[in-house]
Parts: structure tokens; sequence; C-alpha cells
């Protein structure tokens, strides 16, 4: 059997479910999730060169906000309260997901790993725009948190401040600017947005 298994996983992503260790009211998965935190980064590049001055790429935000967590189509997603127990666990972890992005890798050609390898793998030189992936990726969890409580789910509640809180600790002027225009309408009904 040939090895270019590479999209076939990715298209696993659908299967991949996310906050299990909460009661949902309806199911969030990793396709979902990446899609979002992909166009979030990307406006948030967009934000920060048209408003503050900056110079990120936005389009290679979005592809790396795309594959972000396409470690997690091998490890499944690791509850945060897990994941940051104790040190120990977060480099456990930290490993398991640099091997199963050398194994998403692997299931390449070998001629297109040097284009994905950056994707997968975090790189000084994207350190910027990793960082605007990491408030991408809070504000999608946001949403999922402010759509839980809109559904009556206070499961939610303590993870919604949590958010808020981590994205103003960032300090990023285009994150601030994305929530004070663009989160209000997660609160609208679909009669109210149109």
């Amino acid at each position: 059997m040939g090895g270019n298994h590479f999209f076939a996983m990715l298209s696993r992503m659908k299967y991949i479910n996310r906050w299990a260790l909460m009661r949902n009211t309806f199911e969030e998965n990793l396709s979902v999730h990446s899609h979002e935190t992909a166009a979030f980064a990307h406006a948030l590049a967009l934000i920060g060169n048209r408003r503050f001055g900056r110079e990120y790429n936005a389009e290679r935000a979005a592809l790396l906000g795309l594959y972000h967590d396409a470690h997690e189509i091998l490890t499944g997603d690791m509850p945060t309260p897990v994941k940051y127990l104790n040190p120990e666990i977060l480099g456990a972890f930290k490993g398991v997901e640099s091997s199963a992005n050398e194994k998403l890798m692997n299931m390449l050609p070998e001629d297109l790993r040097a284009d994905y390898e950056p994707l997968l793998t975090p790189c000084e030189d994207d350190a910027s725009l990793r960082l605007l992936v990491k408030a991408a990726d809070k504000l999608s969890a946001l949403v999922k948190c402010i759509e839980e409580r809109k559904a009556g789910n206070s499961e939610f509640k303590k993870a919604e401040q949590k958010q808020l809180k981590a994205l103003a600790a960032m300090k990023l002027p285009e994150v601030d600017a994305f929530i004070a225009e663009f989160m209000p309408s997660y609160e609208f009904t679909l009669d109210q947005l149109n």
C-alpha cells in the first residue's frame, strides 16, 4: 500500500471532538475549530497590518492556523486542565505532539515535506504569527463558550472568563480590536444578524 496518506489523515479531523471533559450542547470537532482558527488568525494579521503598523503575512497566519492542531488527529484533543497539570505532563505531551507531526510529515511525498514542515512544527521565523494563531485559537474557544452559554449550558461559564482573561493578558491591540468589533455579534440570533 502506498505511503501518501497525509490528506486522508487530515480528513479525519472531523472525527476528533473537542472539549471532552465538559458537557456540550453540541459537539465541536477539530476540523471546524481549525477552520475558525485559520480565519481568525488571518483577520488578526490584517487588522494588525492595517491599523497597527505590523507587517504580518496574513496568508501564512491562516495556514499556520489551519494546521495548528493537526497532530490531534493522532493524539486526540488533550483537555487543557490535564495538559497543563504539571511541567512533566506538558513536556511529555509536547514530545507526543512532535512525534505525531513527524508521522504526519512522513505521510507526504518526500518532495513536499519541506513545504509542510514549517506548518506543522514551530519555527523561530514564525514566532509573531504563532502568537496570533494562539490568540485565534483562544478566540475560537471563546466563541464555543459563548455559543454554549447562549444554549443555556452553564458548564462553559468559567472557561469563557478564562479565555477572556488570557486574551487580555496577551496585550495585542489586534486582538482587542477583534473582540470589540466582532465578538458582540456572537450574542445575536440569526434574525438579528440578517
